[in-house]
C-alpha cells in the first residue's frame, strides 16, 4: 500500500519514549544511510522539546565521524562549529580527544576530524585550544594538513596575532610539516601589516635557507610595505634578495614601486620604472602616468612633466581628464594662464569637458595673477555649462576685484550671491570693507548696501578702527552698542 503519514500524536509519543542510548545506536548503525543519520539528527535538534534529554557531545561527534567517512566535510565542520560556540557542549579538548581516540581507529579519519577541529577553533578565536589541537596531533603521530595550519595563520593575523603567527610558523617547521611559501607569505604579510618590516624580509632570508623559496606574490608583499612608507634602504635589500633569488618583477611591482617613488619626490626614479614596463612590454595604463606627472607638477617641474606627457602620446597611452587636471593645476600653480586655457581647450577638442574642479582650478589661477576679468568669464561658462559654483569660487573672484580696486564690481558680484543663495565668505566681505574705506564700509556694515550679510566681530573692528583714525568717538559708541545688541564679544 501507499506510504501513510504518521500522525502527529504518533511522533509525540515515539519522541517521548526516545532515549539517549536509542539515538547513539541510531547514528552509529551502519545499516542506515548517513544523509538519513543526518536529516534524523537535526530533526531532533527542531524539536528538543518534544524528548527528554539533550543531544550530547556523543551524538555529535558519532555523527560527524560518520560524515566525514562519508566525504560530507562541510556538514561535519557546522557540527563542530556548534560544538564549539554552543555552551551547552562545550567541553574541555581532552574530552573531545579521548572520545575520538575510544570511537574511531580509521587513521585518515581522525586525521581530518582533528585538522576540522584545529580549522573551527580557528575560526572562533580560540587560538589557545587551537594549538592544544596542533599539539595533541604533533605527540601522537597524527598527519597535520599544512593548508590548516595556513588557515589557522590567516586568522592569526585576521585578528593582529602577529607574535603567535610567527611562533606557530617555527612548530611548524619543528613538526617537520612541510611548509609552504604560501603559508609564509601570510606571516610576512602579517608582520610588514605591523610595520616590522626588516624582521618580514629577515625571515624571508631564514626560510631561503631552509629551502623555502619566496615567490612574487612575497616579495611583492614587501616591496608595497615598503613603498608605502618610503623605506627605500629596505626596499634596496628585498630588491637584491629578488635578484638573487630569481623572483622576476611583475605590473604589480612596478605599480607598487612607481607609486612609491612619486609620491616620496623621487620621480626620475618613477620614469624609469615607467620605461622598463614598456621594454618589457608590459602593460602600462594612464594611472601610473598620472602620478609621475602628478610628482613633477608638485615640485613645479612643467618641463619634465610636459616631456613625459609627450613620451606618453607617443607610446599609445591616452590621457584621462585626471591627465589633463594635473598639467592645468600644474600650469595655474606656476601663473602659466594662457598655456592652461590652452591645454584645457585641447582638452575638451578631444572630447572631455571641463568638471567643478577644473573649473574652480582655472579661476584659481586666473584670481591668483590678477586676470579677474577671465576668472569672472569663466564662471559665467561655469554656470552655462550647468555647475553650481560655490562661496570659494565667488569669493576669489570677489576677493581680487577688491584688490584691484573694483569695489563697484566686488559689492554686485556679491550682491548676486546673496540672490542665489550662497553666504559670502567672511574673508571677501572684510577685503571689501578695507577697499571701500570707511563710509562705504559703514553703509554695507549698516545694511543700506543690500548684502544680507551677517557682519562678524572683525568687520565690527575694522570699522572701529576707521572711526578711531578719525577720532569720532560718539560714533564708535554706537558701533561698540550695536555689536553688543547682536551678541559679539568685543576684544578691548
Amino acid at each position: 500500500s501507499a506510504f501513510q503519514p504518521v500522525p502527529p500524536t504518533t511522533t509525540t509519543t515515539l519522541l517521548s519514549n526516545l532515549t539517549s542510548n536509542m539515538v547513539h545506536l541510531i547514528l552509529s548503525d551502519p545499516h542506515l544511510k548517513t544523509p538519513k543519520c543526518l536529516d534524523f539528527f537535526n530533526f531532533l535538534l527542531k524539536n528538543q522539546s518534544l524528548i527528554s534529554f539533550k543531544l550530547d557531545l556523543q551524538a555529535h561527534l558519532t555523527l560527524i565521524c560518520r560524515l566525514i567517512k562519508a566525504r560530507k566535510f562541510t556538514d561535519a565542520e557546522n557540527l563542530l562549529n556548534s560544538l564549539s560556540v554552543d555552551d551547552n557542549l562545550r567541553c574541555p579538548f581532552s574530552v573531545i580527544a579521548s572520545f575520538i581516540e575510544n570511537h574511531c581507529n580509521e587513521s585518515k579519519i581522525v586525521s581530518k576530524l582533528f585538522n576540522l577541529l584545529l580549522k573551527v577553533y580557528s575560526d572562533n578565536q580560540k587560538f589557545e585550544q587551537a594549538s592544544e589541537t596542533f599539539d595533541y596531533m604533533k605527540n601522537n603521530g597524527i598527519e597535520i594538513n599544512e593548508r590548516t595550519c595556513t588557515v589557522h595563520l590567516i586568522a592569526l593575523m585576521r585578528y593582529d596575532q602577529v607574535e603567535l603567527g610567527v611562533e606557530f610558523l617555527y612548530r611548524m617547521l619543528k613538526s617537520g610539516i612541510d611548509v609552504s611559501v604560501f603559508s609564509l607569505t601570510v606571516v610576512v604579510d602579517g608582520l610588514c601589516k605591523s610595520g616590522e618590516i626588516n624582521r618580514a624580509r629577515e625571515l624571508v632570508e631564514e626560510m631561503v635557507g631552509r629551502g623555502i623559496k619566496p615567490n612574487i606574490i612575497t616579495c611583492n608583499t614587501l616591496v608595497d610595505a615598503c613603498a608605502k612608507r618610503w623605506n627605500f634602504g629596505e626596499l634596496d635589500m628585498i630588491l637584491v634578495l629578488m635578484e638573487r633569488e630569481g623572483v622576476d618583477f611583475n605590473v604589480e611591482t612596478y605599480k607598487f614601486l612607481i607609486d612609491g617613488f612619486s609620491s616620496s619626490g623621487k620621480i626620475e626614479e618613477a620614469e624609469r620604472m615607467v620605461s622598463e614596463m614598456h621594454d618589457k612590454s608590459f602593460k602600462v595604463d594612464t594611472h601610473l602616468y598620472n602620478l609621475i606627472l602628478n610628482g613633477y607638477c608638485r615640485l613645479e617641474d612643467l618641463e619634465s612633466a610636459f616631456s613625459l606627457f609627450g613620451k606618453m602620446m607617443e607610446r599609445g597611452v591616452g590621457p584621462s581628464i585626471d591627465t589633463y587636471c594635473t598639467l592645468v593645476n600644474g600650469l595655474c600653480k606656476v601663473g602659466e594662464m594662457e598655456a592652461a586655457k590652452e591645454f584645457a581647450d585641447e582638452m575638451q577638442n578631444e572630447g572631455i569637458e571641463l568638471d567643478q574642479v577644473m573649473f574652480d582650478t582655472l579661476i584659481n589661477g586666473y584670481c591668483k595673477k590678477g586676470m579677474i576679468d577671465e576668472a569672472y568669464r569663466l564662471q559665467v561658462v561655469m554656470k552655462k555649462k550647468g555647475f553650481i559654483a560655490d562661496v570659494s569660487v565667488y569669493d576669489m573672484i570677489a576677493c581680487g576685484l577688491c584688490k584691484l580696486g573694483r569695489t563697484e564690481e566686488a559689492k554686485w558680484l556679491l550682491s548676486i550671491m546673496v540672490k542665489r543663495g550662497v553666504t559670502p565668505d567672511m574673508l571677501s566681505f572684510t577685503l571689501l570693507l578695507d577697499t571701500m574705506g570707511f563710509w562705504g564700509g559703514e553703509k554695507v556694515v549698516s545694511g543700506d548696501g543690500k548684502l544680507g550679510v551677517n557682519p562678524n566681530t572683525a568687520s565690527y573692528s575694522d570699522l572701529m578702527d576707521r572711526y578711531y583714525a578719525i577720532r569720532n568717538m560718539k560714533e564708535d559708541q554706537k558701533f561698540r552698542d550695536e555689536i553688543q545688541d547682536v551678541e559679539f564679544i568685543l576684544d578691548v
